[in-house]
Order: C-alpha cells, then sequence, then structure tokens
C-alpha cells in the first residue's frame, strides 16, 4: 500500500478502495513544528515571497517526504496557484494525478472526473461504494464531536476544528481515527459544560460569545486557544465541517456536489446562514489567507450575511500577530456591548 499526497479533499473513497493510503498534506505541513521552515525552503528554492504560505508549505512537505511519490491535485476548485504548484512537483519527479470539481456541480461532469480518478488508481466504483460506508461510519463520529461542540458546549473550538479537518484522509487509518474520536468523546462527556448551554441560561452564567469561523482553516491554529482566554469559542467551522461530510445520503457523487468548498460561495453561504442560525451565533470571523483570490469574496459575503462580521488575514504559520491580536479584542469588545 502506497502513499498518495492531496492538495485539499477529494473523494478520498477511491483511494481507500484502490488500496492506498492518503496523506492531506495540509495537515502535515501545519502540524509540523518547523512548519515555517518549509515555507522558507520554498522561497529559497525560488517562490516569490507574494505566493500563498500554504502553497509554499505544500511543495516543501512533499519533497521532505519522499515515500510520497504520487500526488491528487484539485485544479479547479480549490487555489488558483496550484497548477503551477503541480509542475513544480513534477520537475522533481512526482507524479500528479489531476481532479476537478465542476464549477456548475454538474452531476455527469463529477461523475466523469470520479471516472478518470478510479481509472488512474485501479479502484472500481463497487471498490469506492463499500469505502463510502466505510468512512460514514466514520465520519458520524466526527458529526458527535460538533453537535458536542455547539449543543453541549463540551468541545473547544480547536478540538473541533482538529477533528473535523482530519476527516480529509482520516489520518490515513479510518478504523484507528474512530477510536481516537471514540475515547474524546467519552472523554468529554464527562466534562462540565466551557460555558452555558444557551444563550438563555448564560445570563445566569459567565457569558459565552459563539462565534463562527468561515473560510479556509487558519494558518495560525493558535487563534481559538486566545479566542476562548477572551471568552469566546468558535463553535462553527465551515470548511472543517464540509470535509466532514455532513450529509444524509447513500451516493458517493451526490456527496460531492452537497460539498460547499469548491464551489460557487452562494451555495456556502446558504450553509453559513443555516448553521449561523441553527447554532446561535453572535458573530463571524471570515479568514483569508494572503495572496488568496478567496479575499474577494469577502465584499459578497458581508453583503449576505446579516451578521457581524471581522476578516482576518494570516500569512505564515509563525502564530498570532500582535496586530491580529488587537483587532480580535476589539471586535469581542463589540460583540460584548
Amino acid at each position: 500500500m502506497g502513499k498518495i499526497g492531496l492538495t485539499t479533499t477529494v473523494p478520498v473513497e477511491v483511494i481507500y478502495a484502490a488500496g492506498e493510503t492518503p496523506v492531506d498534506l495540509n495537515n502535515i505541513f501545519i502540524t509540523n513544528s518547523e512548519a515555517m521552515s518549509r515555507v522558507e525552503d520554498a522561497e529559497l528554492a525560488g517562490f516569490p515571497r507574494n505566493v500563498c504560505g500554504w502553497i509554499k508549505g505544500l511543495y516543501s512537505t512533499a519533497l521532505h517526504h519522499p515515500e510520497i511519490r504520487r500526488i491528487v491535485a484539485v485544479t479547479q476548485g480549490d487555489c488558483s496557484n496550484t497548477h503551477a504548484l503541480m509542475e513544480t512537483w513534477e520537475v522533481e519527479g512526482i507524479q500528479i494525478i489531476p481532479f476537478a470539481f465542476p464549477y456548475d456541480r454538474d452531476h455527469d461532469m463529477l461523475r466523469l472526473q470520479m471516472d478518470k480518478l478510479i481509472t488512474a488508481l485501479g479502484a472500481t466504483w463497487e471498490g469506492v461504494k463499500q469505502q463510502k460506508k466505510r468512512l460514514d461510519q466514520v465520519r458520524a463520529l466526527a458529526w458527535e464531536i460538533d453537535r458536542l461542540t455547539w449543543q453541549e458546549n463540551r468541545v473547544s473550538g480547536f478540538e473541533n476544528h482538529l477533528y473535523q479537518v482530519s476527516c480529509s484522509d482520516f489520518n490515513g487509518d479510518p478504523e484507528g481515527f474512530a477510536c481516537e474520536m471514540e475515547e474524546f468523546i467519552q472523554k468529554v462527556r464527562q466534562r462540565e459544560p466551557l460555558f452555558a448551554s444557551s444563550p438563555s441560561q448564560s445570563r445566569k452564567k459567565a457569558r459565552e460569545i459563539r462565534l463562527g469561523f468561515i473560510g479556509v482553516p487558519p494558518i495560525f491554529p493558535e487563534l481559538y486557544d486566545f479566542l476562548e482566554t477572551q471568552g469566546a469559542r468558535v463553535v462553527f467551522n465551515e470548511v472543517q465541517r464540509q470535509f466532514s461530510m455532513p450529509f444524509l445520503t447513500g451516493d458517493v457523487i451526490e456527496q460531492y456536489r452537497l460539498y460547499t468548498y469548491p464551489y460557487q460561495v452562494f451555495l456556502r453561504l446558504e450553509d453559513i446562514a443555516c448553521e449561523a442560525e441553527r447554532r446561535q451565533l453572535d458573530g463571524i470571523i471570515h479568514y483569508t489567507q494572503s495572496f488568496c483570490y478567496r479575499q474577494i469574496e469577502d465584499l459578497i459575503i458581508r453583503k449576505k450575511l446579516d451578521y457581524p462580521i471581522l476578516t482576518l488575514e494570516g500569512e505564515n504559520p509563525t502564530g498570532l500577530d500582535a496586530r491580529s491580536k488587537m483587532r480580535i479584542e476589539s471586535f469581542l469588545s463589540m460583540l460584548k456591548e
């Protein structure tokens, strides 16, 4: 069984059906204690400074893992820099397997892309369907962790982020990841609620500010702990939740049509508005990555969402800077008032 790198979430059922192990390069990059060194390595190799830190981190991370000789790269529905990233990997002898999410969510086009991925990896549709049943059992545990976050208030924002973002590849071991989540769920069910269980109860207890985090996962995960030191907690991680495929469908193609991240921002906004109301959010942090085209979507998000929004920009994995902390403190102060 070989390891196949991923640039973002793809139909991972196909990779498991082919008997391979998926590795989300984003996750091993950002959890590495030398993440900033990976960015610097890419710049030394010739990457411009005004390129996204994630792109530079992915480039170097793949080269530091020689066991990864193939990468499934998303050419449509993720980062506009991925095309050039693919070519720099090819120069280094890494095989690239392209995958594209159709912009208009066309069912036939998505099936064609999955057909091509199945053929490239030597899998079968029957095997893919079996893997969907297998992985949906694991995903259900991530859904429960999410529920324990916003409904019972027993899970921190970072814990919610970590388990849901890990559903992109299931840490390369779905059963092992499931056991880890089961143990975590048992542990947190014994916890006292972190804050009041509802806004009405919060009048009697410490007032929690309930936040949504939308946009790509942050390049500085320290954000979550900092928010909680300020009396706020993220109870909705938009894109990370999408990685857990929280959809009740038996059709694997429909599952990846319902997955909002690769498609138009308006589909994402429907999901955000629904979850914001259900989770009784007080405000939203819209995270954008420096030099990313998705920054343009901020103006649409502000027009369409009727919530206080703080737009936060990150560049490199160097921790939460003082300016960002000051802006967060001012935003939370405004929400408290």
